[in-house]
């Protein structure tokens, strides 16, 4: 696989997850509370910065598969419920920096509370960088290519199209319970492009599809 360098642009983060944050319930920043966990867990990231980069892609969505280290419900602080935490190795080059190993660090949306970052966003942890400012751009390269930047509007208006003829010749049936469970199969084979969207996505797409398509 030829893996590629993705490029986006650092900006500011909500000052939580270093500390810098006046309104942050955590003054220690949420990565040095972390770290520990995630070292007995088995990610050692002593070699990071305590907090995060972050990376801008927009107008491009961010697709993530295949993490390298999942944690799920990882109880670290009594002012939140457990989070679930993947994280993707990656190297990094930005400013005046070599080429340096570092983490995209993914608090799940689903079991985190608040703080989210759009789907345009990456949260990176790396050694201090030199020479890097917001607007500075910082490049990406995971060897194994499951970092994706998709133009999510385009797709889902794609999809919406390809769906047409097949809503139309099977109205409902094409919306019954057995068919949405095996969405992701049916997927892969007819569209495997689509399977690059969440499921918000496609789930947005199917409504859109039923309203448009289906006899009222």
């Amino acid at each position: 696989m030829n893996a590629e360098w993705l490029t986006g642009r650092l900006c500011a983060g909500h000052g939580v997850a270093s500390g810098t944050s006046n309104e942050s319930p955590y003054p220690d920043g949420t990565i040095r509370m972390q770290s520990p966990v995630f070292k007995a867990l088995g990610l050692d990231l002593s070699s990071c910065y305590f907090g995060t980069l972050n990376i801008d892609f927009a107008p491009l969505e961010v697709s993530l598969s295949n993490p390298d280290h999942l944690f799920e419900r990882v109880h670290w602080t009594e002012l939140h419920p457990p989070e679930t935490f993947s994280f993707w190795r990656v190297e990094i080059k930005a400013g005046a920096t070599d080429v340096v190993n570092g983490w995209i660090y993914y608090p799940h949306p689903k079991t985190k509370e608040r703080h989210w970052q759009p789907p345009t966003t990456l949260e990176l942890l790396a050694p201090r960088l030199r020479g890097v400012e917001p607007g500075s751009n910082i490049h990406l390269l995971d060897q194994s290519g499951r970092i994706k930047l998709v133009d999510t509007v385009r797709l889902r208006a794609r999809l919406l199209e390809f769906l047409k003829f097949r809503v139309l010749a099977s109205q409902q049936t094409f919306f019954e319970a057995d068919a949405l469970l095996n969405r992701e199969q049916w997927l892969s084979t007819m569209f495997p492009e689509a399977l690059q969207l969440s499921e918000q996505d496609l789930d947005r797409v199917w409504a859109q599809a039923r309203s448009l398509y289906t006899e009222s």
